[in-house]
């Protein structure tokens, strides 16, 4: 991932500590994506596992894991496409806010 992107990331990041609907666990799944997408050399659209979002994002129970990835969805953080195929992962698109 080259450095502007990783800035890009950074910003996305900062601009969430001026939303006051999220909590520690929306950031923590929050992370964990942007934490695949530098894994998988991406932007914004990244490939996941709810198995691995949980595992990344210390979140135990599939409840809890569904509330607030939902939430996420509401709010327009996410964008998520699920896969029903074995063999290709489902996709979550990071929705850049606009300022203003």
């Amino acid at each position: 991932m080259k450095a502007n992107d990783l800035q890009r990331w950074f910003d996305f990041l900062d601009e969430l500590d001026h939303d006051h609907d999220l909590n520690v666990w929306h950031i923590s799944l929050l992370l964990s994506i942007a934490r695949l997408a530098c894994k998988q050399n991406e932007k914004w659209i990244i490939r996941v596992s709810r198995s691995k979002l949980m595992t990344l994002s210390h979140i135990k129970t599939i409840t809890s894991y569904h509330k607030y990835f939902k939430e996420l969805q509401k709010l327009g953080y996410i964008k998520y496409v699920p896969s029903y195929h074995p063999d290709y992962r489902s996709t979550v698109e990071i929705i850049r806010k606009q300022k203003g």
